[in-house]
This record gives C-alpha cells, sequence and structure tokens, in this order.
C-alpha cells in the first residue's frame, strides 16, 4: 500500500514555524540585549536605518521573490516539470538592481542621513548597511524558487544561520568593547545585520548549487524536471508579476518611511527634545513592536506557503480548494489573535518592566495587543489575495490604511504624544482587516 504524502503546505508551515520561532527567540532576546547594552536613544538611531532598508528591499527583491514563487508553482501546476529559470530570470534584474542601490547608499549616505533621516548620526550607519543589499537581493531570489516548489526547509534554515550570525558577530564585538572598557557602539548591530545577510546568501547559493547537481527531482515535480525552459519567454511573464509588486511597494515603503521619519519630528513638536524623542521612538519600534510581532512567526509561515499553494488551484480552476484554504485561514489565525491579544493586555506592563526594563515599553505592548487579531489575520489575507492575482487591490488598500496612519502622525501625535499613534494604528489596522475580508468574501461569491 502506498503510503500517505503529508500535504506541502501542512510540513513547510511546521518548518518555517519551528525555525522562525526559533528565530524569533533568539532575535527576542538580542532586542533585549541590543536595549541594554545601547539605552533606548541608541535602539532610535538603530531603527531609523528601518526606511532605507525597507525602500531597498523592495526596489531590488521583494516583488522578484513573489514574482518567482508564483512563477515556479504555476509552471509546476501546468507544465509538470520545475525550472531555475524564473529564479535566474530574477537574478539577472534584481542583482544589478541591488548593486545600483548599494552605491547609492554609500556614496549618498551623508545626504540620506542629514537631510531625509534628519539625523546625520546614521551616516556611517548607513555605509554599512548599503553592503547588505545585494546579498539581500540574491538571498530574497533562491528563497522564492524554494518557495515556489515548496521547499520551505532551506529558506527557514537560511533564515536561522542569518539570526545567528548577526546575534553572533554583535554580542563578540560588543563584548570586546566592554573587555578593553570602551562604549559599545550601536554600529556594531549594523555590521552584525550585514553579516547575517552574507551568511544566509552563501547558504543558500550553495543550497541551490546542490539542487542543480543532484539528480533526484523536487519534490512535487513531474517526469520532466530538471528541463529548462529558454530563458527569454520567462522575461515578460516574471516582469508582468514582478513590476506591478515592486511599484506597489515603493509606494508603500515611500509612505512608510515618510512615517518613521516623521515620528521623532513629530513627538519633538509634542515638547520633546531630541534625545527623548529617538528614545521613545527606539522603545517602540525596537522593543514593543518586536514583541507584539514574536507569535507573528506562524501567520507568517502559513502566508509565505499559502501563496504558490492558492496559485496552484487557482490556475487549476479549483475554487472550491481556495475558499477551504481561505475560511480555515480565517478561523485559526483570528483564533490565534484573539488568544495572543488576552496575553499581550495581562502580561504587557509586566514584560515591558522586567525584559526590557522600561515601563513605556510595558503601556505600548499592552496597547497594541488589541491589534493582534486583525494583524495576524492580515498577514495571511494578503498572501491569499496575492495568489488570487490581486496585487492591485492589496496596494489601494494599504496605501489607503497607511494615510490614516500618516493623517494621525501629524495631526494626532503633536497634540497628545505618541498615543495619538497608537490609535492611528489601531484603526488602520482595523480598516485594512475588514477591506479584506470584504474582498475576498466577494472574490468567493462571484467564483463559488
Amino acid at each position: 500500500m502506498k503510503a500517505k504524502t503529508s500535504h506541502p503546505l501542512i510540513v513547510g508551515t511546521v518548518i518555517l514555524t519551528i525555525t522562525g520561532l526559533v528565530s524569533r527567540l533568539i532575535g527576542f532576546f538580542y532586542r533585549i540585549y541590543l536595549s541594554r547594552l545601547f539605552g533606548e536613544e541608541g535602539m532610535g538611531l538603530y531603527q531609523l536605518l528601518n526606511p532605507v532598508l525597507s525602500l531597498s528591499f523592495s526596489l531590488t527583491a521583494a516583488g522578484y521573490q513573489t514574482a518567482i514563487s508564483k512563477l515556479v508553482a504555476e509552471q509546476t501546476a501546468r507544465k509538470g516539470r520545475i525550472t531555475m529559470g524564473p529564479m535566474a530570470v530574477g537574478l539577472s534584474i534584481s542583482l544589478p538592481l541591488s548593486l545600483l542601490c548599494n552605491a547609492a547608499i554609500y556614496f549618498g549616505a551623508d545626504f540620506i542621513a542629514g537631510s531625509l533621516l534628519q539625523e546625520p548620526r546614521t551616516a556611517p550607519m548607513l555605509r554599512i548597511l548599503s553592503f547588505s543589499v545585494p546579498m539581500s537581493a540574491v538571498h530574497a531570489c533562491v528563497n522564492g524558487h524554494f518557495y515556489g516548489v515548496k521547499r520551505a526547509g532551506i529558506p527557514a534554515v537560511s533564515q536561522l544561520l542569518e539570526q545567528i550570525s548577526r546575534v553572533g558577530c554583535v554580542f563578540l564585538l560588543s563584548g570586546r568593547s566592554l573587555r578593553l572598557g570602551q562604549t559599545p557602539s550601536i554600529h556594531a548591530a549594523v555590521l552584525g545585520l550585514t553579516l547575517g545577510e552574507l551568511c544566509s546568501m552563501l547558504f543558500s547559493l550553495a543550497a541551490i548549487r546542490a539542487n542543480a547537481e543532484s539528480k533526484k527531482p523536487l519534490p512535487g515535480s513531474g517526469p520532466l524536471a530538471g528541463k529548462v525552459s529558454p530563458m527569454g519567454g520567462l522575461y515578460p511573464s516574471l516582469l508582468a508579476m514582478a513590476l506591478p509588486l515592486t511599484a506597489n511597494r515603493i509606494v508603500l515603503g515611500l509612505l512608510q518611511s515618510v512615517e518613521s521619519v516623521s515620528i521623532p519630528a513629530r513627538l519633538r513638536l509634542y515638547g520633546y527634545d531630541n534625545t527623548t524623542a529617538l528614545s521613545v521612538y527606539g522603545v517602540f519600534t525596537g522593543m514593543a513592536m518586536p514583541f507584539i510581532f514574536f507569535p507573528n512567526a506562524l501567520t507568517s509561515s502559513v502566508a509565505v506557503l499559502l501563496l504558490p499553494v492558492i496559485s496552484e488551484n487557482y490556475a487549476l480552476g479549483n475554487h472550491q480548494a481556495v475558499k477551504k484554504a481561505t475560511v480555515k485561514t480565517i478561523k485559526y489565525c483570528g483564533l490565534m489573535g484573539i488568544f495572543c491579544m488576552a496575553g499581550f493586555l495581562l502580561l504587557g506592563k509586566w514584560a515591558g518592566t522586567e525584559l526590557f526594563d522600561s515601563p513605556l515599553a510595558g503601556y505600548f505592548i499592552t496597547t497594541l495587543g488589541f491589534i493582534c487579531p486583525f494583524l495576524y489575520l492580515d498577514t495571511t489575507l494578503s498572501s491569499i489575495l496575492q495568489g488570487l492575482g490581486m496585487a492591485g487591490h492589496i496596494f489601494v488598500m494599504n496605501v489607503f490604511c497607511l494615510l490614516i496612519r500618516l493623517a494621525f502622525v501629524f495631526l494626532a501625535v503633536p497634540r497628545f504624544g505618541i498615543s495619538g499613534y497608537l490609535w492611528g494604528l489601531l484603526a488602520s489596522q482595523l480598516t485594512l482587516g475588514i477591506l479584506y475580508l470584504i474582498c475576498l468574501w466577494c472574490f468567493l461569491q462571484k467564483h463559488t
């Protein structure tokens, strides 16, 4: 009797969830270590780099990773074969873009730090950070291929390796400074981030080379596996998927960058000095938000693997399978969000005080707990909509909700302080969840 094969979505989710939880656990203690080592202002400086990192990833990698995953999944469903073509095509576009971005950040660091981030102290950190951009692009394209063929273990291990390398680098550098009687520099954290990207990229390249040299077919492949499709014909298909996603991510990244840079500036209008504004921003983005996102390891794993599964079923016209996956996603992610909300409301103040030594972090965690049901659900619903080819709808809904947040940043923060931004975050996340559900309900009503 033939043994029953495990469902790739379930197996992949388990793999990604376990490694994601381990990675986030390491990152959780890493954040505590950073907050105690560099202080709240240092964390604020470090978090100011996020807009640059997010924009560079949006420009060079994010859309191509998703497009590679979707294209590989569709080819597998329709043609019964898996090739390296989509990944190679994606790399041929993503890598040159990332090298240009690397040069732009490195040579324009002073302008970006002084004029855009409004904090000249971030310029040396930007130069270090710039070298992570090409590595991240290569890593993302390789991951897109493995997600598309449902081999979640390789991206999962590379994620864990990246985290371990990052933490190890910072621990060794800061430990050396302390032994020499010196004050550790926040630059060590940026160097650790870049080294982590290097290690994960090298591992991914080794994995793709081993896979290419292996004579064993990939899971889910048909008898034609291993044969390479003409690459030239893949460019229109991949660009048709990647360019709208990239444009969407860039617009969203720009809006998020405006939001991130504006929060400390609007807090100064509220009455804080520069040090206090950066400290509050650092506590919020560097301590409270990572804590809230910690359980998201499960929903993120489901979201990554839902995309190729939804894409396959949609390409084959199996709308009942799409409906079944959607209903289960809403049910279980919603329950998880409610459970986590209760936990954060009960333990938020304790976590802020005991773990981060910051009562302000406790206040943020408790308040942000209310967004959990929609935060975790939105991650997976977005992936389902991506698999259904509704990237345009996602873009419009995300822009609308970001504009809600920006309105609170510019209008509420100068009057009510950081509490005004928390209200905006709650309102936008609630709105986004409702819009996603309405969009999916309309699709299911039309096709089932």
